[in-house]
């Protein structure tokens, strides 16, 4: 029997519906603790209560944590795999910084749940069950970080939450899920064919994420532009595109060295240096600012961050962010 370790961060997962007041909320005792005598049927199972935090709170400390304690796990060699439930509000981001953080071999899987454990149709424990065996399914090994919610298989690159509330939000626009899970199997039907490991023990770079509008005001690009930040991730109109406002003042972080990264705020498709207009993707590719075809903003700047603390110069940065 594979051995897992479950490790528990907090979320809705972890959370109780109180219908007398309305509100969904933390417990003194994870509520799927009292099924670990079932979950002892799938694996070898051990937990670990690292965190409980709503995921709103979650920042790339508390990633990086995560990552060093998976780290030491696989290198003590007692597990097989590795379970992490998680809330689901920034479990995309997580996965994604795990992906970039971890470099092993044993599966690693992110979980989560849209109803509280108490709620009428809970998803957690199934989610849970589904998560432990994928985790133990030698199939699932070199593949990087996995994402299993609602019978989907979820690469970690890919993978978002589309919905506020129904039970399959996670999709992977696009691309579509890796895998599936049924009652007897678990089945991959696509292979993922690209891989990056970033070496970091740090973060404390400040990446903020701004997404463009119609209008944007220059007195407010003006207020992000003045703070101390190391870098900065767009999400912008279609292939890349920004307006005038905006691209005057990348003119000045590109003087201040502060790389500057476009992604688009669609969902498919992806950024590429189409228009020569003032603001358009080429004026600003030709500019020095680099293009992130692959990535949402929320990941394109979680790359950033562990970009910078591996100490990426703008040299390196350019191999890295213009392949």
């Amino acid at each position: 029997m594979k051995k897992i370790m479950i490790i528990h961060t907090g979320g809705t997962i972890a959370m109780e519906d109180h219908a007398e007041e309305g509100t969904i909320m933390t417990k003194d005792k994870h509520p799927l603790t009292q099924h670990l005598n079932h979950l002892q049927t799938f694996a070898s199972i051990s937990e670990h209560y690292l965190l409980d935090l709503p995921s709103p709170q979650m920042t790339p400390k508390e990633m990086l944590r995560i990552g060093q304690t998976i780290q030491e796990l696989v290198e003590a060699g007692l597990y097989d795999g590795v379970v992490i439930t998680h809330g689901t509000d920034t479990l995309e981001e997580t996965a994604y910084f795990l992906d970039l953080y971890l470099n092993n071999d044993i599966p690693v899987v992110l979980t989560g749940a849209m109803r509280s454990s108490n709620e009428i149709g809970s998803d957690g424990l199934y989610n849970l069950i589904s998560s432990i065996r994928v985790a133990s399914d030698p199939d699932s090994k070199h593949k990087g970080v996995l994402v299993v919610m609602n019978d989907d298989i979820h690469t970690a690159p890919v993978v978002t939450k589309t919905s506020t509330s129904n039970v399959a939000t996670f999709q992977s626009p696009q691309f579509g899920p890796i895998g599936m899970i049924t009652k007897e199997d678990i089945y991959y039907y696509q292979t993922r064919l690209t891989f990056e490991h970033i070496s970091f023990d740090h973060v404390s770079k400040v990446v903020p994420l701004l997404k463009v509008y119609a209008g944007m005001e220059p007195s407010f690009i003006s207020a992000v532009m003045a703070a101390e930040i190391d870098g900065l991730v767009i999400e912008a109109f279609g292939q890349g595109n920004v307006p005038i406002a905006l691209a005057d003042q990348i003119d000045q972080l590109i003087e201040r060295d502060i790389p500057v990264v476009i992604v688009s705020r669609s969902f498919k498709g992806n950024v590429q240096p189409t228009y020569a207009y003032v603001g358009g993707g080429k004026q600003l590719k030709d500019k020095g600012v680099f293009f992130e075809k692959r990535l949402s903003g929320p990941k394109a700047r979680i790359r950033l961050l562990a970009l910078l603390a591996s100490g990426c110069d703008r040299t390196a940065l350019k191999q890295k962010l213009c392949p």
